[in-house]
């Protein structure tokens, strides 16, 4: 089947493409075609291959990027006509985090398929499709329709171009001490907190360590960072950034909702489950279906009906 790795165009698809072929090339994985499918990663690409001499095992990445195995498409139609392939082949495509991008084609296409595995190779933020897929669904909607996931959801973390938290400590700590302030300015609340607390440890002032929130203005021109409160205006409640929203919520509501229709016996237990939903929307004791007016035979006209 087809193994989907969502992938950032930049430096994460070449890292994994070199990867993919080296193993290959030592027989550690079957071979298999790689399709990069994003035009931005493509160009990215092309870039880190001229300046391969610069970069670091950039011979790897050179040799892999000549591979016959690796495969790049450009046009809409090129990406569309991946979806006839079968067998054993590896698509490469953006956002990571599967919001965006030609992924969510990908996904439509083949999350129904007991056979596709798909890789996430990254960091899933909270509410994105990426982070409900790892978090077990097994149904999405993507695009506006209802996807049936039976594919196997995998995660690799080795990629991560970010440090971790012993590593961001080890790195303050030899710039001890520290003058003024430490933004935490990245990451979800509970590794913020976790952060802080082993920043704190070090020795560094409570007053020093400053996890700014949406919108949030300070002054750094002065002795010590100022808070700006009149400037301060938030697009959003800060309680809920990173956190589902409405448009979350509503989706997972009609999965339920459909899966509950199709798990009813028969036309009875779908009508009788429709009817609780009505009564729970429209306080209608009765929960039947809503009474629209006649039309009249203006309105008929105007509408378009046939009245000969």
């Amino acid at each position: 089947g087809a193994l989907l790795i969502p992938s950032f165009a930049v430096e994460r698809t070449q890292e994994i493409v070199t990867d993919l072929v080296v193993m290959m090339e030592k027989k550690q994985v079957p071979q298999a075609s790689i399709f990069i499918d994003s035009p931005l990663a493509s160009k990215a690409t092309a870039i880190f291959a001229r300046h391969a001499a610069e970069l670091q095992h950039g011979n790897d990445l050179a040799c892999a990027f000549a591979s016959a195995l690796v495969k790049s498409t450009e046009s809409v139609e090129e990406s569309k006509a991946l979806a006839r392939f079968t067998g054993f082949r590896i698509i490469i495509a953006a956002s990571g985090m599967c919001e965006a991008g030609r992924i969510r084609h990908h996904l439509k296409n083949h999350l129904w398929q007991a056979s596709t595995t798909v890789m996430l190779a990254g960091f899933q933020a909270e509410g994105t499709l990426g982070r409900i897929l790892e978090s077990g669904a097994d149904r999405v909607t993507i695009m506006g329709e209802e996807v049936s996931v039976k594919a196997t959801i995998a995660r690799i973390e080795d990629y991560s171009g970010h440090a971790d938290g012993p590593e961001l400590v080890q790195w303050l700590k030899e710039r001890l001490p520290i003058g003024r302030s430490i933004f935490l300015t990245h990451g979800e609340e509970e590794a913020q907190a976790a952060l802080e607390a082993d920043i704190l440890r070090l020795g560094v002032a409570r007053d020093c360590v400053i996890r700014p929130r949406l919108d949030d203005v300070y002054d750094l021109s002065g002795d010590a960072c100022a808070f700006l409160a009149a400037e301060t205006k938030p697009r959003i409640d800060p309680a809920h950034v990173a956190k589902l929203d409405s448009h979350n919520e509503l989706a997972d509501l009609v999965l339920d909702i459909n899966q509950a229709i199709a798990r009813a016996a028969d036309e009875k237990g779908r009508g009788i489950i429709i009817r609780r939903l009505r009564r729970a929307l429209t306080g209608d004791p009765g929960g039947g279906a809503r009474r629209r007016p006649p039309i009249s035979g203006a309105s008929r006209r105007a509408r378009g009906f046939d009245e000969s």
